[in-house]
Protein backbone atom coordinates (compact mmCIF):
# COMPACT_ATOMS: atom_id res chain seq x y z
CA UNK A 1 0.00 0.00 0.00
CA UNK A 2 2.59 2.60 1.12
CA UNK A 3 6.26 2.41 0.16
CA UNK A 4 8.75 5.04 1.32
CA UNK A 5 12.28 4.67 -0.02
CA UNK A 6 15.33 6.71 1.05
CA UNK A 7 13.19 9.76 1.76
CA UNK A 8 15.07 12.99 2.42
CA UNK A 9 13.42 16.34 3.01
CA UNK A 10 14.12 19.94 3.95
CA UNK A 11 12.15 23.09 4.69
CA UNK A 12 10.82 24.40 1.35
CA UNK A 13 12.34 27.87 1.60
CA UNK A 14 15.67 26.73 3.04
CA UNK A 15 17.25 23.55 1.68
CA UNK A 16 19.98 23.79 4.34
CA UNK A 17 17.46 22.86 7.03
CA UNK A 18 17.31 19.10 6.56
CA UNK A 19 14.63 17.19 8.46
CA UNK A 20 14.35 13.65 7.07
CA UNK A 21 17.55 11.80 6.25
CA UNK A 22 16.77 8.58 4.42
CA UNK A 23 13.50 7.19 5.77
CA UNK A 24 12.51 3.72 4.57
CA UNK A 25 9.10 2.32 5.49
CA UNK A 26 6.69 -0.20 4.02
CA UNK A 27 3.05 -0.51 5.12
CA UNK A 28 0.85 -3.31 3.79
CA UNK A 29 -2.97 -3.29 3.73
CA UNK A 30 -4.51 -3.93 7.15
CA UNK A 31 -1.39 -3.04 9.15
CA UNK A 32 -1.06 -0.53 11.98
CA UNK A 33 2.36 1.12 12.24
CA UNK A 34 3.47 3.53 14.96
CA UNK A 35 6.19 6.16 14.67
CA UNK A 36 7.72 7.23 17.99
CA UNK A 37 10.52 9.67 18.71
CA UNK A 38 11.53 12.73 20.74
CA UNK A 39 10.61 16.30 19.84
CA UNK A 40 12.26 17.48 16.64
CA UNK A 41 12.97 14.01 15.29
CA UNK A 42 10.87 14.53 12.13
CA UNK A 43 7.69 12.63 13.05
CA UNK A 44 5.18 15.35 12.14
CA UNK A 45 7.25 16.34 9.10
CA UNK A 46 6.93 12.79 7.80
CA UNK A 47 3.16 12.83 8.35
CA UNK A 48 2.76 16.18 6.59
CA UNK A 49 5.10 15.23 3.77
CA UNK A 50 3.07 12.11 3.06
CA UNK A 51 0.01 14.32 2.50
CA UNK A 52 1.87 16.79 0.29
CA UNK A 53 2.12 19.79 2.58
CA UNK A 54 4.04 22.50 0.64
CA UNK A 55 6.07 23.68 3.66
CA UNK A 56 8.41 20.75 3.12
CA UNK A 57 10.35 19.65 0.04
CA UNK A 58 11.42 16.15 -0.97
CA UNK A 59 15.09 16.41 -1.89
CA UNK A 60 15.69 12.70 -2.51
CA UNK A 61 13.80 9.42 -2.47
CA UNK A 62 10.24 8.47 -3.31
CA UNK A 63 6.78 7.87 -1.88
CA UNK A 64 4.51 5.33 -3.56
CA UNK A 65 0.87 4.73 -2.67
CA UNK A 66 -0.88 1.76 -4.27
CA UNK A 67 2.15 1.44 -6.57
CA UNK A 68 1.74 5.03 -7.80
CA UNK A 69 4.54 7.57 -7.34
CA UNK A 70 3.00 10.52 -5.49
CA UNK A 71 6.03 12.78 -4.85
CA UNK A 72 4.54 15.60 -6.94
CA UNK A 73 0.86 14.87 -6.32
CA UNK A 74 -1.11 17.69 -4.62
CA UNK A 75 -2.87 17.09 -1.31
CA UNK A 76 -6.40 16.83 -2.72
CA UNK A 77 -5.34 14.18 -5.23
CA UNK A 78 -3.71 12.13 -2.46
CA UNK A 79 -6.95 12.37 -0.52
CA UNK A 80 -8.90 11.11 -3.52
CA UNK A 81 -6.56 8.11 -3.73
CA UNK A 82 -7.53 7.21 -0.17
CA UNK A 83 -5.05 8.99 2.12
CA UNK A 84 -6.16 10.88 5.24
CA UNK A 85 -4.30 13.01 7.77
CA UNK A 86 -5.58 13.74 11.28
CA UNK A 87 -3.76 16.89 12.37
CA UNK A 88 -1.89 17.37 15.62
CA UNK A 89 -3.55 20.78 15.93
CA UNK A 90 -6.82 20.82 13.92
CA UNK A 91 -7.60 24.32 12.67
CA UNK A 92 -10.88 26.24 12.81
CA UNK A 93 -12.72 26.74 9.52
CA UNK A 94 -15.02 29.76 9.96
CA UNK A 95 -18.35 29.62 8.18
CA UNK A 96 -18.19 25.90 7.37
CA UNK A 97 -20.04 23.42 9.57
CA UNK A 98 -18.86 19.81 9.97
CA UNK A 99 -21.82 18.55 7.89
CA UNK A 100 -20.94 20.88 5.00
CA UNK A 101 -17.23 20.07 5.19
CA UNK A 102 -17.76 16.31 5.10
CA UNK A 103 -20.46 16.36 2.41
CA UNK A 104 -18.21 18.49 0.17
CA UNK A 105 -15.20 16.23 0.87
CA UNK A 106 -17.19 13.11 0.04
CA UNK A 107 -18.66 14.67 -3.11
CA UNK A 108 -15.17 15.69 -4.27
CA UNK A 109 -13.87 12.17 -3.69
CA UNK A 110 -16.73 10.53 -5.61
CA UNK A 111 -16.36 13.01 -8.47
CA UNK A 112 -12.62 12.30 -8.73
CA UNK A 113 -13.33 8.56 -8.80
CA UNK A 114 -16.12 9.04 -11.36
CA UNK A 115 -18.68 7.65 -8.92
CA UNK A 116 -22.22 8.83 -8.27
CA UNK A 117 -22.58 11.23 -5.34
CA UNK A 118 -24.84 10.19 -2.48
CA UNK A 119 -28.03 12.14 -1.82
CA UNK A 120 -28.42 14.65 1.00
CA UNK A 121 -30.94 12.37 2.69
CA UNK A 122 -28.58 9.38 2.59
CA UNK A 123 -25.65 11.48 3.80
CA UNK A 124 -27.75 12.83 6.69
CA UNK A 125 -28.34 9.28 7.91
CA UNK A 126 -24.63 8.44 7.71
CA UNK A 127 -23.65 11.71 9.42
CA UNK A 128 -26.14 11.44 12.30
CA UNK A 129 -25.28 7.79 12.95
CA UNK A 130 -21.55 8.51 13.18
CA UNK A 131 -22.00 11.68 15.25
CA UNK A 132 -23.85 9.58 17.81
CA UNK A 133 -21.25 6.80 17.74
CA UNK A 134 -18.35 9.23 18.26
CA UNK A 135 -20.22 11.08 21.01
CA UNK A 136 -20.08 14.63 19.62
CA UNK A 137 -22.48 17.04 21.34
CA UNK A 138 -25.31 18.31 19.14
CA UNK A 139 -24.48 22.00 19.77
CA UNK A 140 -20.94 21.51 18.41
CA UNK A 141 -22.27 20.18 15.10
CA UNK A 142 -24.12 23.49 14.63
CA UNK A 143 -20.90 25.51 14.94
CA UNK A 144 -18.26 26.16 12.31
CA UNK A 145 -15.70 23.37 12.02
CA UNK A 146 -13.59 23.20 15.21
CA UNK A 147 -14.76 26.68 16.29
CA UNK A 148 -14.68 26.81 20.08
CA UNK A 149 -13.98 23.07 20.27
CA UNK A 150 -11.78 21.80 23.09
CA UNK A 151 -8.74 19.70 22.20
CA UNK A 152 -10.65 16.50 22.87
CA UNK A 153 -13.66 17.66 20.85
CA UNK A 154 -11.43 18.46 17.88
CA UNK A 155 -9.98 14.94 18.02
CA UNK A 156 -13.47 13.42 18.24
CA UNK A 157 -14.38 15.43 15.15
CA UNK A 158 -11.39 14.00 13.30
CA UNK A 159 -12.53 10.48 14.19
CA UNK A 160 -15.92 11.47 12.74
CA UNK A 161 -14.17 12.49 9.52
CA UNK A 162 -12.26 9.21 9.49
CA UNK A 163 -15.43 7.14 9.91
CA UNK A 164 -17.31 8.96 7.15
CA UNK A 165 -14.52 9.33 4.57
CA UNK A 166 -13.25 5.75 5.08
CA UNK A 167 -9.69 6.20 3.72
CA UNK A 168 -7.37 3.37 2.75
CA UNK A 169 -4.53 4.88 4.81
CA UNK A 170 -5.14 7.01 7.91
CA UNK A 171 -2.18 9.03 9.17
CA UNK A 172 -2.77 10.09 12.78
CA UNK A 173 -0.36 12.86 13.79
CA UNK A 174 -0.17 12.87 17.60
CA UNK A 175 -3.92 12.45 17.77
CA UNK A 176 -3.60 11.50 21.46
CA UNK A 177 -1.93 14.81 22.37
CA UNK A 178 -3.69 16.67 25.19
CA UNK A 179 -6.52 14.16 25.61
CA UNK A 180 -8.03 13.14 28.91
CA UNK A 181 -8.63 9.43 29.49
CA UNK A 182 -12.25 9.51 28.27
CA UNK A 183 -11.36 11.28 25.01
CA UNK A 184 -8.39 8.95 24.56
CA UNK A 185 -10.72 5.95 24.78
CA UNK A 186 -13.08 7.50 22.21
CA UNK A 187 -10.21 8.08 19.79
CA UNK A 188 -8.90 4.55 20.38
CA UNK A 189 -12.33 3.01 19.87
CA UNK A 190 -12.71 5.02 16.67
CA UNK A 191 -9.40 3.71 15.33
CA UNK A 192 -10.12 0.12 16.37
CA UNK A 193 -13.60 0.22 14.82
CA UNK A 194 -12.06 1.23 11.49
CA UNK A 195 -9.38 -1.45 11.38
CA UNK A 196 -9.84 -3.86 8.50
CA UNK A 197 -7.87 -6.00 6.06
CA UNK A 198 -8.01 -3.18 3.50
CA UNK A 199 -7.33 -0.15 5.74
CA UNK A 200 -3.96 0.76 7.26
CA UNK A 201 -2.91 3.24 9.93
CA UNK A 202 0.27 5.21 10.52
CA UNK A 203 0.11 6.60 14.06
CA UNK A 204 2.59 9.26 15.16
CA UNK A 205 2.93 9.62 18.94
CA UNK A 206 5.28 10.60 21.75
CA UNK A 207 3.83 8.25 24.30
CA UNK A 208 2.90 4.64 24.78
CA UNK A 209 -0.45 5.31 26.46
CA UNK A 210 -2.50 5.26 23.24
CA UNK A 211 -1.04 1.82 22.58
CA UNK A 212 -2.72 0.52 25.73
CA UNK A 213 -5.89 0.65 23.65
CA UNK A 214 -4.65 0.33 20.04
CA UNK A 215 -2.34 -2.63 19.45
CA UNK A 216 0.07 -1.93 16.59
CA UNK A 217 1.64 -4.46 14.26
CA UNK A 218 4.93 -2.54 14.11
CA UNK A 219 6.63 0.24 16.07
CA UNK A 220 9.41 2.40 14.60
CA UNK A 221 11.78 4.76 16.39
CA UNK A 222 12.56 7.95 14.45
CA UNK A 223 15.67 9.83 15.58
CA UNK A 224 17.34 12.66 13.65
CA UNK A 225 15.16 12.09 10.63
CA UNK A 226 15.96 8.36 10.36
CA UNK A 227 14.22 5.19 11.50
CA UNK A 228 16.86 3.71 13.80
CA UNK A 229 14.92 0.72 15.10
CA UNK A 230 11.75 -1.21 14.28
CA UNK A 231 9.96 -3.88 16.26
CA UNK A 232 6.64 -5.13 17.57
CA UNK A 233 4.44 -3.51 20.23
CA UNK A 234 6.91 -4.44 22.98
CA UNK A 235 9.28 -1.80 21.60
CA UNK A 236 6.87 0.95 22.70
CA UNK A 237 6.95 -0.36 26.27
CA UNK A 238 10.74 -0.43 26.16
CA UNK A 239 10.79 3.22 25.12
CA UNK A 240 8.26 4.14 27.79
CA UNK A 241 10.49 2.58 30.44
CA UNK A 242 13.94 3.61 29.17
CA UNK A 243 13.40 6.63 26.94
CA UNK A 244 15.29 7.42 23.73
CA UNK A 245 18.81 7.88 25.15
CA UNK A 246 20.11 4.55 23.88
CA UNK A 247 19.07 5.44 20.30
CA UNK A 248 20.67 8.89 20.23
CA UNK A 249 24.28 8.87 19.05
Amino acid sequence: MLEIKNLHSSVSDDSNIKILNGVNLSISPGEVHVIMGPNGSGKSTLANLLMGRPDYEITEGEIKFDNKLINELPTDKRSHLGMFLAFQYPVEVPGVRPWQFLKASLDSKYEALDQEKISVREFNKIFEKNVEEVGIKSDLIKRSLNEGFSGGEKKRNEILQLKILKPKLAIMDETDSGLDIDALKVVSEGINSMRSEERSFLIVTHYQRLLNYVKPDFVHVLIGGEIVKSGRSELALEIENSGYKSYIT
